[in-house]
């Protein structure tokens, strides 16, 4: 029915006083359909008529309505305060006038409320329309809250419905006693969706929204097809199997790592099903989305290697503190591992939340020697040393001036060809070379300009702070402005060919989760100091940097 037939000659209804129980009948039916409480909509009668009853008798008067639940009966009344002296006769009286206005407040006493009947009056066309707003406001506001209600459990799941609409680019689902919607960017990238179409998507959020949809879908998003194998692979539902971790991208591939809690089952072929059709159903609702099925293993080398099949692995090289891969393979199963515009290498880089480095085995021995040699030459030209003294260093782990400072004489003397003494003069050259690096590293930060919002940043060495500078980083909103990519370095591919980006801290053996943290973390701090500055407290820290880059 909805409130159409409930306001529809509202203002004669009110006025004509006919059929008393009408609007109780039509409160109920209204109650019924909304699912929400028939008290609620009485009340908001209440205050519709309440409102409308002061532009009748003054703004100054507070008028309660009270509706009679059995019989419909509307009464209008003036809430009074009993005084001894009142100066206001709209909204105070003495206790004798009160008295005089109905016998049952001879109990009454100086601070307690009486209600003073008022006259019935006929309502004008605005009266009624302000009553009307009212109404309509609270019983939209009471279904939004019991829609909320009804599907915040539902967050995380899987939900089903016929899409009712589009609007520029969103897709607008009815789930039945509400409406959802899928955002532009979580759809699947060209998938053809029309009104009457019978969509499944997973339920991102359901949050309490001024306007507008409050329960928000999702397609694109790697749970969708998690919670899909789910459904469709019951040793995954009944426990048997564990999804450890999936990366999407939307419409065109997917990775999922699976493992067996059951070691007596195949997880990969469990998933895949008898001549493909588990996942063959996952890849339907995908819209064709092509998915690589991974065996995880505690050892990430394995998991990589099958991460990037078809790539063939010569080698990996593991790094757990920095959560760093480097991946050596042949220079013909390169562009495999990389993938179309890099896209195995991403995907498998969101599988195992490491970072991967694909080289060939060239490359790698590249890599190593010009390491050795930077880390040699380091040690020779600051301590001065022989070379041939640096290297042997180097080879038995003593890779930085750092690592000398930080060791006993015991510990090198273990180095074949190395005395006692030897030991002793490399850890106080060591010593001092630090405390005279140190004083010089301040004197270059103070002659660079750094704020000192950037200088006493948490994670910033002093070397990483004089880096910066160079790069005219020079307060921390500049260092909130950058991606993590710009602090580690990364690769790109052009046209077939791979180029390393040098990062501005690579040097520093930075991590991207160390670099992802320092950005952060900078980021919430510009925002504190923003929002203290400009009181600008309704906006997000997500949408922050967009609204900072617009801000005049």
């Amino acid at each position: 029915m909805g409130l159409g037939p409930f306001f529809f000659g509202w203002q004669n209804m009110l006025n004509r006083r006919a059929d008393k129980l009408e609007l109780l009948r039509i409160a109920e039916a209204v109650a019924l359909e909304k699912s929400i409480d028939k008290e609620l909509i009485i009340e908001s009668m209440e205050t519709g008529i309440a409102k409308a009853a002061k532009s009748k008798f003054g703004a100054d008067n507070e008028i309660k309505v009270e509706i009679n639940r059995d019989n419909g009966d509307i009464g209008i009344f003036r809430k009074l305060l009993i005084v001894d002296k009142p100066e206001n006769a709209n909204v105070e009286i003495t206790l004798d006038n009160a008295i005089k206005l109905n016998q049952s407040n001879k109990d009454k006493q100086v601070g307690d409320e009486v209600l003073q009947p008022l006259p019935s009056f006929d309502f004008g066309r605005i009266a009624a329309q302000t009553a009307k707003q009212v109404i309509s406001f609270n019983v939209r506001e009471a279904e939004r809250e019991r829609q909320y209600n009804d599907f915040v459990d539902k967050k995380d799941t899987i939900l089903s419905g016929i899409v009712k609409r589009l609007e520029f680019g969103n897709v607008i689902v009815d789930l039945g006693r509400t409406e959802a919607i899928i955002q532009k960017n979580e759809m699947i990238p060209r998938e053809n969706i029309k009104a009457g179409d019978r969509v499944k998507a997973y339920c991102l959020d359901v949050r309490r929204e001024p306007r507008g949809q409050q329960i928000f879908l999702s397609r694109a998003h790697a749970k969708f097809m998690d919670k899909l194998f789910i459904q469709e692979v019951p040793e995954i539902y009944d426990g048997l199997i564990e999804i450890k971790s999936s990366a999407r991208d939307p419409g065109s591939r997917a990775k999922i790592c699976v493992r067996a809690i059951d070691t007596s089952l195949d997880p990969v072929g469990a998933c895949v099903g008898m001549r493909g059709s588990r996942v063959q159903a996952v890849v339907n609702e995908l819209q064709g989305e092509k998915i690589d099925i991974v065996n995880w293993s505690e050892d990430p080398a394995v998991v990589v290697s099958n991460a990037l099949s078809p790539a063939e692995v010569q080698r990996v090289n593991v790094d757990n503190d920095l959560k760093k891969l480097d991946v050596i393979l042949t220079e013909e199963n390169l562009s495999k591992a990389i993938g179309r515009r890099g896209q195995n290498v991403r995907l498998a880089t969101k599988l195992l939340n490491y970072e991967i480095n694909i080289m060939t085995e060239q490359e790698d021995s590249e890599r190593r020697q010009l390491e050795f040699k930077e880390k040699t030459d380091n040690i020779v030209k600051n301590l001065e040393l022989d070379e041939t003294l640096g290297q042997l260093l180097v080879a038995e782990g003593f890779s930085s001036i750092d690592d000398i400072k930080d060791s006993s004489v015991d510990a090198i003397i273990k180095i074949e060809g190395i005395e006692e003494d030897t030991a002793k003069e490399l850890i106080e050259r060591a010593k001092e070379f630090y405390e005279k690096d140190q004083a010089e590293i301040s004197n270059r930060i103070k002659d660079l300009g750094l704020e000192n919002d950037l200088i006493n940043h948490e994670g910033l060495t002093p070397g990483m702070l004089v880096t910066l500078g160079e790069q005219k980083i020079l307060s921390l909103t500049d260092l909130a402005d950058l991606a993590s990519d710009e602090l580690t370095g990364t690769y790109d591919v052009v046209k077939g060919e791979r180029f390393k980006i040098k990062g501005y801290l690579e040097d520093f053996a930075l991590s991207k989760l160390e670099a992802d943290n320092l950005i952060m973390s900078a980021r919430e701090k510009v925002y504190k100091d923003w929002e203290m500055k400009y009181g600008k407290k309704k906006i997000k820290v997500i949408d922050f940097w967009k609204f900072k880059k617009n801000f005049k």
